[in-house]
């Protein structure tokens, strides 16, 4: 269930960095405003890449093999689903 709460916290940043970008590309904003927005878009991209990260680490130590990392494509996954049939 925590797995669940932590992809809603980067899905809900990652929406809101939209949002704030769409704000600041509109060039509508008062440059206090802006420079607010562009601060909390600073702070949500920073946690953004921390959790993207993080995920990324758990990801190599599932792919573990042998003591040694195996880093394969994207693409790659589809070959083993294809072994699988």
């Amino acid at each position: 269930m925590a797995a669940k709460k932590k992809a809603a916290s980067f899905e809900s940043a990652l929406e809101e960095l939209e949002q704030l970008v769409e704000r600041l590309e509109s060039g509508d904003l008062p440059l206090d405003e802006a420079l607010s927005d562009f601060e909390r878009g600073v702070k949500l991209t920073r946690e953004c890449q921390k959790k993207l990260a993080s995920a990324e680490q758990k990801v190599k130590v599932l792919m573990e093999e042998n003591g040694q990392v195996q880093e394969l494509p994207f693409d790659a996954a589809d070959d083993f689903a294809g072994d699988a049939e």
